[in-house]
């Protein structure tokens, strides 16, 4: 399922590690949207006897300038239905990875959330005592403000993923930070607005010593994803906004040599974007390097 874990890599001044908090398993048909099985199957890999397919939770923990970066928060360890559903393991596994760091959830700064679906935000929350909490308790939540009035109030389509156990406890307890736009975090890190799989998506992108790279959210689930522009999920709130998104920070991404940092990859969810020489999008991962 997953290797060694947490993963190490450089980017520029940055000491990147990568956590995964397991594997999440969702319906095969509805990640690939309009897409016809006979052109997806050959790129969906192993499917379950429920015709699932399988994705990493990658996370990612970045130190810049003093503060303690925490980027997404996974599936999480609370026993909803959605996520007996979805998720394989028992217990989500991120706290452990935090723990093989020495890292205690204290220590953490700021969490970034891409989104608020339920397997990018689970473990903003946690019980304590029988109590809701912020997992991290110190830390800053930096959270997109259209993203939040979209999560709170959820509509028929959007509240099977949007949990107000991941979100409220954050609000009650003075933890939550909304911002508008592209925002900096430290001047090496910056939330970017990445429309398209909802209206307050984003991506975070690093920047350091010469060198960049892009966890990118849900712009794609899976590599053929980003090589393919038409190919949406069916997930997307606004797919042609995606479609959009996707052309510009892959275009973005290759021009610039950006290491991009997937959280639904397999892990640890490292590659890059570059060009055939017949000039399609191309993904080629690359290993960890720490």
């Amino acid at each position: 399922m997953i290797g060694d874990v947490p993963a190490k890599h450089r980017l520029g001044n940055l000491d990147l590690a990568i956590l995964s908090d397991g594997d999440f398993y969702i319906d095969a048909g509805a990640t690939f949207g309009i897409v016809p099985r006979v052109m997806w199957e050959s790129h969906a890999g192993e499917l379950d006897s429920r015709h699932r397919v399988t994705l990493g939770l990658n996370s990612l923990l970045v130190r810049s300038q003093g503060r303690l970066i925490l980027i997404e928060t996974g599936v999480g360890d609370k026993a909803s239905g959605w996520r007996r559903q979805s998720s394989a393991a028992e217990h989500g596994t991120l706290m452990t990875e935090l723990q093989a760091l020495g890292v205690q959830p204290e220590e953490v700064d700021v969490v970034l959330n891409t989104h608020l679906h339920a397997d990018h935000c689970g473990w903003n929350t946690r019980y304590l005592d029988g109590e809701l909490a912020p997992t991290f308790p110190n830390a800053d939540y930096m959270i997109v403000r259209e993203e939040w009035e979209a999560a709170i109030a959820p509509n028929e389509r959007t509240r099977a993923t949007y949990m107000e156990e991941n979100l409220l406890p954050l609000d009650e307890k003075g933890c939550l930070t909304l911002v508008d736009g592209e925002t900096k975090v430290t001047s090496e890190v910056t939330i970017v607005p990445a429309p398209g799989h909802s209206a307050g998506h984003c991506a975070v992108v690093l920047a350091s010593a010469g060198e960049t790279g892009i966890y990118i959210g849900d712009i794609a689930q899976m590599a053929v994803q980003l090589e393919r522009t038409a190919w949406v999920s069916a997930f997307d709130i606004l797919p042609l906004v995606t479609m959009e998104t996707k052309r510009r920070i892959v275009d973005e991404a290759i021009a610039e040599g950006s290491l991009i940092i997937g959280v639904h990859a397999p892990f640890p969810g490292l590659g890059r974007m570059t060009h055939t020489e017949q000039g399609h999008r191309h993904w080629q991962a690359v290993p960890a390097n720490g």
